[in-house]
């Protein structure tokens, strides 16, 4: 199994360094990965700028390593396009330092590097940790692992990734694992107006999850429950239903 590791939290992130030590142990290990924090970029590529890749190590892990100034979806292109010599079995993106729900999917770096693997037709993983501190990244780096593996036996639908968050809890309370839809629950933005010391207005874009108040079934739902949520999600996005709607609208030219 040859395994391309990325993330959006940085090349020495302790959940990325807990998810290589995990996946270099069971497979051949390659990590490209931003070289500071790159939360919340969605699925940015970089057009207008120079692409770097600069080769570093990982402590302990016989895995080659670069680290970019791109964004989680470059860091993918960039290894299947050039620095692996062939195309990996599976991609896999975190592990994030906090849980990627709901509607928050669609800011995350971390999704987003799993979806550029998607798009290459390679089956990918996006895996979160819902929690900030008192981290236990080793219970989501080896049910990776285990995933991943049946990834590669069983494989996945075209343009499909899995969504993968693991509550923040030790091995032995964890509920168990539940296959979820994505969840409702959306970020709550808000904007702080800040005045510098020049007087110069500046804006600080700031925010938090919404309530988790969700459906049985649903990514955060399942978490709260102590679950790991597991979510298929399918790069078709069309409303089917609404096709048919907008055929009645008469619009014409």
């Amino acid at each position: 199994m040859r395994v391309l590791v990325t993330n959006d939290d940085g090349i020495h992130s302790p959940g990325l360094l807990a998810l290589v030590h995990a996946v270099s142990a069971v497979a051949e290990t390659f990590v490209v990965a931003p070289e500071q924090e790159r939360s919340a970029t969605g699925h940015a590529i970089t057009l207008h700028k120079p692409l770097r890749v600069v080769r570093t190590s990982i402590p302990d892990v016989a895995a080659e390593a670069w680290a970019t100034n791109g964004t989680p979806a470059d860091c993918v292109a960039l290894g299947i396009l050039d620095l692996l010599d062939r195309r990996p079995d599976v991609v896999i993106s975190g592990i994030n330092m906090g849980a990627n729900l709901g509607r928050d999917i669609t800011y995350s770096g971390t999704v987003s590097g799993a979806m550029e693997g998607a798009i290459f037709g390679i089956p990918s993983i996006a895996i979160s940790l819902a929690g900030w501190k008192d981290t236990h990244y080793d219970v989501a780096a080896s049910f990776a692992v285990r995933l991943a593996t049946l990834i590669v036996e069983r494989g996945l639908p075209r343009d499909t990734l899995l969504n993968v968050n693991v509550p923040n809890v030790p091995r032995e309370a964890l509920a168990g694992v539940a296959i979820t839809r994505q969840g409702r629950r959306r970020y709550l933005s808000r904007l702080e107006k800040r005045v510098d010391p020049r007087g110069r207005t500046y804006y600080w874009l700031t925010g938090e999850p919404g309530a988790p108040g969700e459906e049985e079934g649903m990514d955060s739902a399942a978490v709260a429950r102590g679950f790991i949520s597991v979510t298929p999600i399918q790069m078709e996005m069309t409303d089917e239903a609404l096709i048919r709607d907008l055929a009645g609208w008469n619009l014409g030219v």
